[in-house]
């Protein structure tokens, strides 16, 4: 199958191993023709320094990716995020207004992030990793919460895909497939965690959701490592049209 970008690669400006040329390079070795870097929004631990230091620095990448385009012209360089979703109205830590300015809008369920209040972290933080996991009589209320965080911040914002769904979280897949074809919002393939989020993509692909496939690279020369979320699509059954970066014709980008 012919791929044609990857998007969702992080930098040295978030989690990432690497800046931003070495992906461009590793991208255009592996014949890729669009390449987003999309780092961590900035509500993280700050001991352990998984996002971008303030949501401006997403214009400062994006001003750096500009300037290096003529570089590089035969592969189409986009600034973007994946921006962590903090509470159960699906607020995501990027402004609405600086989310416009960029040209690849994700959105993930992360856990290691600072909710803006005390109830938002109890929920997200210790429920998802305590409560889920000690008191099973909570789960479906805590199904419920993630699911209605997420399906917000589809409804709320223009996104492009939800990173990773499935992964580390209990989401119920149909509810939120069914918010992303509403908004036209793609559900991630995601290669680093393929086997972790496969239940979920089985299901998903059950409902008339898009996908795209990306690695997550936290380094370099992961960027373009699509075989595992390949492997997944083509045991699944997915129709490669229904695949963004395979054979949809509608440009995004």
């Amino acid at each position: 199958m012919n791929l044609t970008g990857d998007y969702h690669t992080h930098s040295q400006y978030s989690h990432g191993k690497g800046d931003l040329r070495r992906n461009i390079e590793v991208a255009l070795k592996k014949g890729l023709k669009e390449l987003a870097i999309t780092d961590h929004g900035p509500r993280t631990f700050n001991l352990i320094r998984l996002g971008v230091k303030n949501a401006d620095q997403l214009l400062v990448i994006k001003e750096q990716l500009l300037k290096i385009q003529a570089e590089y012209p035969v592969i189409k360089l986009l600034a973007g995020v994946e921006a962590n979703i903090i509470n159960q109205r699906g607020d995501l830590d990027v402004p609405a207004g600086l989310l416009k300015r960029l040209d690849v809008k994700a959105a993930g369920f992360h856990l290691l992030i600072l909710p803006p209040d005390l109830e938002s972290a109890r929920r997200l933080i210790f429920d998802n990793r305590i409560t889920y996991r000690f008191f099973p009589a909570r789960r479906e209320e805590i199904r419920k919460w993630n699911t209605e965080a997420v399906t917000n911040a589809v409804r709320r914002y223009q996104l492009d895909f939800i990173t990773h769904p499935g992964y580390g979280v209990d989401i119920d897949t149909l509810a939120l497939a069914q918010a992303c074809v509403e908004a036209d919002t793609m559900l991630e393939i995601n290669s680093r965690y393929g086997r972790w989020t496969e239940e979920f993509v089985r299901l998903a692909k059950e409902t008339e959701v898009n996908f795209i496939l990306n690695s997550d690279a936290h380094d370099p020369e992961q960027v373009g490592e699509l075989a595992n979320g390949l492997a997944l699509v083509d045991e699944l059954g997915i129709a490669p049209e229904r695949v963004y970066n395979l054979k949809m014709k509608k440009e995004r980008w």
